[in-house]
């Protein structure tokens, strides 16, 4: 299939990642979605262990898209749309570092657009707190696939949100 070969990847952190599943699933041009642990220094995490707060992996949702019918600022705009990049180690009542808000780049074009759109948010006076999402290299971080449970979670339970 020739529109294979152009798909991309994107990775995002942004509190329970069932949740932000769904908002990338129902994006159109997003072709899939997986969730998963990254940004931390133990292999093979499960559930268990990322929720102790003792492997420092993030929730995250790796997005696979087609650019041809979403762009990567596209993107971007979903994820600072769906959660408060202001608050660390956060969001609505899920507290540890494996919430935290994180954009995995996995090409320089990626950081670049990245960094631009952080800053653009800053400055536009949306909130009135400093944005904590750290900007990271997909390289550095194995993308670990969450246990098969957590997979669309949402939508195997008919629920579009877990929004608070």
């Amino acid at each position: 299939m020739e529109t294979e070969n152009k798909l991309k990847k994107a990775a995002f952190a942004a509190g329970c990642f069932w949740g932000i599943e769904e908002e990338f699933r129902n994006t159109k041009g997003v072709v899939s979605t997986a969730v998963g642990y990254m940004g931390g220094h133990t292999e093979n995490p499960t559930y268990e262990k990322v929720c102790s707060g003792q492997t420092g992996h993030a929730e995250t949702v790796e997005v696979t898209y087609d650019p041809s019918l979403v762009s990567y600022d596209e993107l971007l705009n979903v994820f600072w749309q769906i959660h408060d990049p202001t608050t660390l180690n956060r969001q609505g009542p899920d507290i540890g570092e494996q919430y935290r808000s994180v954009i995995f780049y996995y090409e320089r074009e990626q950081e670049e657009a990245a960094r631009a759109s952080k800053e653009k948010l800053q400055n536009s006076g949306a909130f009135n707190r400093d944005i904590v999402t750290e900007i990271v290299p997909a390289d550095k971080f194995k993308f670990y696939m969450a246990e098969d449970y957590h997979q669309k979670y949402l939508q195997k339970r008919g629920m579009r949100s877990c929004r608070f």
